[in-house]
């Protein structure tokens, strides 16, 4: 389901619109440096799961108030001239830009207009599981402040397919959204039939989707990573194929698989040329780590090991994210869509990604340490990064430079 270019909150065309009314660079500035504050006084205090429940309810409630909606999106949604200048075409679907959210801040499709009037050009839900599960004991989420990362251990708490699905259908949109759906196995479900779980979520949701991730990366599920080898695979990703053609006969709902930065090289190499022999329209990378040492880990190492098993994700993860990515675009170049998320934080990062290989890229860790302006300053220094780059649009950059180290 193609999304048309209007501004936020309104299906009006851009060209159409009033010009919007800015904020003065002092007052701006001003509530820029009002969230790092917020931070360290009240949210830092928070148990790191409370802080999450507490900030998305604020977000969801300012979605549901219109002056304060629009006001919200007046100052956080990126302008008309980044979305002009950023649009983005990825599997089909047309973006007002390339810089999303990714899968776990919204695991049950509750906030997706709250998440969109903050300024992210996609918003991915899940992870869901065909059946409802409460997730692993708490607690399971957990900051490393000194390192700008999280450490999970969710477990994929979610209340299923078939709600979430309910909840999509009877969704009215109050500001256009490009809405990807990641669904993963079931924890009671035996590995042996994983493929038919996540089949039964994939007919529920692909109605609702404009484009589905098949989750085989987090390491919170046990023996969910086992399914990245391809003899498991690649029966997984048929049968969820096969599962949306059938719910969606009307239209091919792009499919893609989202990988772990733990893999080893040889096998992101069968991953990718698996992508291209089933006709996968999309690869993530990368998930969460499980390790810790050769991190660079500013945060005391007592520290790290109070906090225990779980995915890291955040800054730490960056480079071997980059890699990963890197490794992809130089194996499947164009023939594969690529979203590179992982240690994204500024604009900076995104615009790597995008030279890298990403036609998409997604935050999620880092929202948690640069508040509700974050995506504002990433839309304004990438669209000024573009302006002073060679190239016309960020399609023409996808990719340059892996493209000039490989061709050496």
């Amino acid at each position: 389901m193609t999304r048309g270019e209007g501004d936020a909150g309104s299906g009006v065309p851009l060209t159409a619109r009033a010009p919007r009314r800015r904020i003065p660079y002092r007052t701006a500035a001003r509530k820029t440096r009002m969230y790092p504050l917020l931070f360290r006084l009240i949210l830092k205090r928070l148990d790191p799961e409370r802080a999450h429940h507490l900030a998305f309810a604020l977000i969801r409630l300012a979605a549901r108030v219109p002056g304060l909606r629009a006001l919200v999106a007046a100052v956080a949604a990126p302008s008309r001239a980044q979305t002009r200048a950023l649009a983005t075409e990825a599997f089909g679907l047309r973006m007002r830009g390339p810089f999303g959210l990714a899968a776990g801040f919204d695991k049950n499709a509750v906030g997706i207009d709250g998440l969109t009037m903050l300024g992210f050009d996609h918003v991915e839900i899940g992870t869901v599981t065909a059946h409802p599960q409460s997730g692993n004991p708490a607690p399971r989420l957990f900051r490393l402040v000194a390192d700008r990362a999280l450490v999970n251990r969710m477990g994929f708490n979610n209340d299923g397919s078939a709600a979430v699905a309910a909840r999509l259908a009877g969704r009215r949109a109050v500001f256009p959204a490009t809405v990807g759906v990641n669904i993963g196995k079931t924890k009671i479900t035996p590995e042996g039939e994983a493929a038919g779980d996540y089949a039964l979520s994939a007919s529920r949701l692909a109605p609702y989707a404009d484009y589905l991730v098949v989750n085989v990366s987090s390491p919170n599920t046990p023996g969910l990573r086992n399914l990245q080898a391809t003899e498991h695979l690649r029966p997984l990703l048929a049968a969820v194929r096969s599962a949306a053609d059938d719910a969606v006969p009307g239209r091919r709902v792009p499919l893609l698989v989202k990988i772990a930065p733990d893999l080893a090289d040889e096998d992101v190499d069968a991953v990718a040329d698996l992508a291209v022999e089933l006709g996968l329209d999309g690869i993530i990378a990368t998930n969460t780590t499980i390790a810790r040492d050769g991190l660079g880990l500013a945060t005391d190492r007592a520290e790290i090991e109070a906090v225990g098993a779980g995915g890291l994700s955040g800054e730490p993860l960056k480079d071997r994210s980059l890699a990963v990515l890197r490794r992809l675009y130089a194996r499947v170049g164009d023939r594969v869509t690529l979203v590179g998320v992982g240690g994204v934080r500024t604009a900076d990062d995104v615009w790597e990604r995008i030279l890298a290989g990403a036609t998409l890229v997604q935050g999620y860790s880092a929202f948690v340490y640069e508040g509700p302006l974050w995506c504002r300053r990433v839309h304004r220094g990438l669209a000024a990064r573009l302006a002073a780059g060679p190239y016309a649009t960020l399609a023409e950059a996808v990719g340059a430079d892996t493209r000039k180290v490989t061709s050496r």
